[in-house]
């Protein structure tokens, strides 16, 4: 299913919602161990786990931009900067598992929004299947998702 995507006061937001059939610890830890975080997001790793902290994206070229981690209540919401968005991800236990809730707060629409919108789609659909000890193949799914990710942009910009 399509992340939730509206226009808001500071820019847009897409909401993408998850039921994992995980405990809250297990999820947690794919989105902040750096054992596990390369395994669906090789180029992120965390710096300083706290508020404050920083977290460290890999620009391939031999360099790290540092993003920082602007909330952190452990084993329920990991927020941090994404350049001049941020990301947020809520996590709650429920029945059978947990509920996941990722929140990108988009300043601005560029060309590069619907490939974010659908790298976060497969990196979301990639920890379930880790969780689940499955595989996903990311070029093929992300493909799919950005062409999605990008009609649904027109839509709601055009509003």
């Amino acid at each position: 299913m399509l992340a939730h995507i509206e226009k808001v006061e500071s820019g847009y937001r897409a909401t993408y919602e998850r039921h994992l059939n995980h405990p809250v610890e297990e999820v947690w830890s794919y989105l902040t161990d750096n054992e596990k975080l390369p395994k669906w997001f090789s180029e992120l790793r965390v710096d300083e786990l706290r508020k404050g902290g920083v977290i460290k994206f890999d620009m391939g070229d031999g360099t790290f931009d540092e993003l920082s981690i602007l909330d952190l209540k452990v084993n329920s919401v990991f927020e941090f900067s994404w350049w001049a968005d941020t990301v947020r991800f809520e996590l709650s236990q429920e029945s059978g598992g947990s509920s996941l809730r990722l929140i990108e707060n988009i300043h601005t629409i560029t060309d590069h929004t619907p490939k974010d919108l659908a790298g976060w789609h497969v990196c979301l659909d990639v920890i379930e299947a880790l969780l689940d000890g499955r595989t996903i193949e990311r070029k093929d799914e992300w493909k799919i998702w950005y062409e999605r990710y990008a009609k649904e942009i027109e839509k709601v910009t055009l509003q």
